[in-house]
């Protein structure tokens, strides 16, 4: 009989612990090129409306389906119906197949770190540095190496004594680094020429709704964005908020804690947009950032940083170490939620399901390394873009298995198994809830309809 998975101790535990899950890449480089080139402000407000609408009731299902059941992501669908067995399979492959690659991007994290605390942050912004890193062959395999074996080192240490007290010490570091280079952002000038700007011009480039030349198809391109940003950025649809809401004791108050961990969420992808946003326009115009795309973290960010001068490096080192911190809270979830699938499915240890996982996602993601050097192609992508096998392995999960999975979820629960059923677990401590019928309207109807439409998008069926 394998031991016990474990639970958090209190309500602060899970609160950071899941709130570190969602904060992660997808808040500190995704959101601020998506709201440069989606309206600014109009990109800001569609994506709060999205969180109400959506993204709360989206978190609330996934772990009141974990606390309900107390399974794994693998058998708490079967444990509310036995319909619900292929899901709880999606749900365990899609961590497995993001954990590799997310721990490459990770180490990439981690060498950028290390350049700017050792005193090579001009090596870093060289223009090709970033290709040639990642086309080497060891040293990428080194790194990846490194911050794999910390997130195991949590996970082995157990849910309490590892992930939560990591998660208590990582993300109030995690959140006034943020705050404080956020608030140097604001105080940033720069003469070019004549023209003088400052750190609230850029500020107001970043909130200043845009909606000059703005038509029909552009307006719904910018919701699909935001609203594939929001499920990319709350962890739905991973497996990993089932696996942390088994962890959920019975007596949290589960809506509270869905708020609180939306809300820092939230915030953290809006001060990054701070963070980001404003220098590239105090520093190198509009322009600048608007180009800057999905290049944003490992390209433009050290010539960013770099040009700002000695200080500019110092920011530029806690500005590495934090992603480093945000990095590392996500991978933890994500490893979690396979080895907790990992120890029901074959009645393993937390120990010995750690190691199992551990040493097959090294072996995936020394593959993914070396596809940008010994195992180097160019895949076709469905959507039309052509990628490596990083790519490959990223729009499988996060653009195909992840939309089917969320779209199955709402199905499962919208109409097989009822809505009521996880309104009933969310309020079973008395917890008053006013928008019962919102949120079965959004799980019955609203969100497998634009999740579906998502899922067609990636496919390019929408130009």
């Amino acid at each position: 009989m394998a031991e016990a998975k474990g639970s958090f101790s209190g309500t602060i535990g899970f609160v950071l612990a899941a709130a570190g899950s969602a904060i992660g890449l997808g808040n500190i480089w995704r959101f601020p090129y998506l709201a440069a080139q989606n309206g600014g402000g109009l990109f800001l407000i569609v994506y709060l409306v999205l969180l109400l609408v959506f993204g709360l009731a989206l978190l609330l299902t996934e772990i009141a389906i974990g606390r309900k059941t107390r399974q794994s992501p693998l058998y708490a669908y079967r444990a509310l119906h036995p319909k619900g067995s292929m899901l709880g399979l999606l749900a365990t492959i899609v961590p497995f197949l993001i954990l590799p690659y997310y721990c490459v991007i990770g180490g990439w994290v981690t060498k950028y770190f290390v350049l700017f605390l050792t005193g090579h942050a001009a090596e870093a912004a060289q223009a090709k540095f970033f290709t040639s890193f990642i086309s080497s062959v060891s040293e990428p395999i080194v790194y990846t190496v490194f911050f794999l074996l910390a997130t195991a080192y949590i996970i082995y240490r157990g849910v309490a004594y590892g992930i939560e007290r990591i998660s208590i010490i990582l993300m109030p570091i995690l959140f006034l680094m943020i705050i404080g280079i956020a608030i140097f952002a604001l105080t940033l000038s720069h003469t070019d020429g004549e023209v003088t700007r400052t750190g609230f011009d850029g500020l107001a480039y970043y909130l200043a709704p845009k909606t000059e030349g703005m038509t029909f198809n552009s307006f719904l391109s910018l919701c699909l964005a935001a609203l594939g940003q929001l499920f990319y950025s709350i962890s739905f649809a991973m497996g990993i908020m089932i696996a942390y809401g088994s962890y959920f004791e019975d007596k949290g108050n589960l809506f509270r804690s869905v708020t609180q961990i939306a809300f820092f969420d939230t915030l953290v992808a809006f001060l990054a947009g701070i963070m980001i946003i404003v220098p590239f326009v105090v520093f190198q115009g509009e322009d600048a950032m608007q180009s800057s795309g999905p290049s944003l973290l490992f390209i433009s960010v050290p010539k960013l940083f770099v040009s700002m001068g000695s200080t500019g490096v110092v920011v530029g080192t806690i500005f590495f170490l934090m992603v480093f911190f945000a990095s590392l809270t996500s991978a933890i979830s994500i490893l979690e939620a396979v080895v907790a699938c990992f120890m029901e499915r074959f009645d393993l240890t937390r120990k010995k399901a750690t190691f199992i996982e551990t040493a097959i996602a090294l072996g995936l993601a020394v593959i993914v390394c070396l596809g940008y050097n010994v195992f180097y192609f160019e895949y076709p992508l469905p959507n039309g873009s052509i990628g490596q096998i990083l790519d490959f392995m990223d729009f499988a999960s996060c653009n195909f298995l992840m939309p089917i999975l969320a779209i199955g979820t709402c199905i499962f629960i919208g109409w097989v198994v009822s809505p009521r059923v996880l309104l009933e677990e969310a309020t079973k401590n008395g917890e008053k809830f006013l928008f019962k019928g919102l949120y079965s309207f959004v799980i019955r109807y609203a969100a497998p309809v634009i999740l579906t439409i998502i899922l067609l998008q990636c496919f390019g069926v929408f130009k």
